[in-house]
């Protein structure tokens, strides 16, 4: 619904308030605290802080159900090189019609624009057949969609909205993404006398190149799945004058929606298994990272990394009732996917939950320098997530 001047005004100086609030993974506590105080100023129910530190703010029309959830993470990527950035990444300074700082696309905008949007469907409750939550999330940067899950456990949802930044386009679907690490296992000599070892890295270069050869899958829609090598050590490092007895690379996978934790590693597996029939002293594992991080709270956060695709088909119920109610406020909204990794992997991967994806700023300055989001489209995902959520609920 159309905003007055003065709300407006009051979205762009919360928008700047939470930019201006560092949150890296971990570290999300002011930023929460900031957004359960304005959810209450603005009059949601039921707020809670959950045990991993995210948010959950309500509001309930005329029936529990059906759920609308709005979702959103909380934390951002650190800042890697600070001279490379012209516009402080916490000072949130506006220019050309464009908040400048570290989160502002990936993604305090959306954030602070589904917390407004939904606070305006609070006057016209008594007319929605249901209820909205907005759930802003912790630690997605590291680990997508496990807090979500944690959200999703306590508040039941037969629809997700995931607010990453889609230039206002209409995401339907994702790549997923899987951290595979190989390991090669060989034999410690002194280096002067390579003879009495076994070089785990030597033992690494087949199976790296065999993995060049895997014919990977494609999907009408999301492309061509990847497969990419981003880490190579050694051990012991550093390796003065011995041959390293263990060598360890690390693989990104984007995988593609069907595609299971099993049938990712499968054909590495295979590459492994047919070297080894050739070389014996091969001695090589393959499997998945697993990970954890102290969330603010106290709690551990932990997964493997793995986190799958998905796709929402075009004619549901859900991508027609928001393509209709984002052109019914003057957006016209193409109809996308992600190439990267979101919630959605949680709601709609793992628990088949409906789930599409809108939001103010480019997927390009996500983790970018000098990040911006642009102000016209700050306030239009602002009508579009309240345009959305009446649409599924009146």
């Amino acid at each position: 619904m159309p905003m007055t001047p003065s709300r407006k005004e009051e979205l762009v100086e919360f928008c700047q308030e939470l930019v201006r609030t560092p949150s890296i993974t971990g570290q999300e506590k002011a930023m929460a605290n900031k957004i359960a105080a304005k959810m209450e100023q603005l009059g949601y129910t039921g707020i809670t802080i959950d045990e991993f530190g995210s948010v959950i703010g309500k509001v309930r029309g005329q029936s529990d159900s059906p759920v609308i959830l709005f979702d959103g993470h909380m934390d951002t990527a650190p800042i890697s090189d600070l001279s490379a950035w012209s516009h402080d990444p916490y000072a949130a300074e506006i220019e050309d019609g464009k908040i400048y700082g570290r989160g502002a696309a990936d993604m305090k905008g959306a954030l602070a624009a589904m917390i407004y949007g939904i606070a305006s469907m609070i006057q016209i409750k008594d007319q929605l057949n249901g209820t909205i939550y907005v759930s802003c999330t912790v630690c997605e940067e590291r680990f997508e969609g496990i807090s979500l899950g944690k959200v999703l456990d306590s508040f039941y949802a037969d629809y997700v909205v995931i607010g990453e930044p889609s230039d206002l386009s209409l995401m339907i679907g994702q790549k997923g993404r899987a951290e595979i690490i190989i390991k090669t296992t060989g034999k410690n000599a002194h280096s002067a006398r390579p003879n009495l070892g076994i070089n785990a890295v030597y033992k690494m270069f087949p199976v790296i190149e065999g993995i060049k050869n895997i014919k990977l899958p494609r999907h009408d829609s999301l492309g061509e799945a990847v497969l990419e090598l981003t880490d190579i050590i050694s051990s012991p490092y550093p390796g003065t004058s011995v041959v390293p007895d263990l060598c360890i690379v690390t693989y990104d996978r984007r995988v593609l929606p069907g595609e299971t934790k099993e049938e990712v590693l499968e054909s590495i597996r295979n590459v492994i298994a047919g070297l080894a029939k050739e070389d014996p002293e091969l001695k090589a594992t393959v499997g998945y990272s697993h990970s954890q991080e102290v969330c603010y709270t106290g709690a551990i956060i932990e997964a493997d990394g793995f986190f799958p695709a998905w796709l929402l088909p075009r004619d549901s119920t859900l991508v027609e009732k928001a393509l209709s109610s984002l052109m019914s406020i003057g957006v016209q909204p193409k109809l996308g996917t992600w190439p990267f990794c979101t919630n959605g992997s949680e709601s709609a991967g793992r628990r088949d939950i409906p789930t599409i994806g809108f939001g103010p700023g480019s997927a390009n300055q996500a983790h970018a320098n000098n990040e911006y989001v642009e102000i016209t489209q700050l306030l239009q995902s602002h009508e579009g997530y309240a345009a959305i959520s009446g649409s599924v609920l009146k």
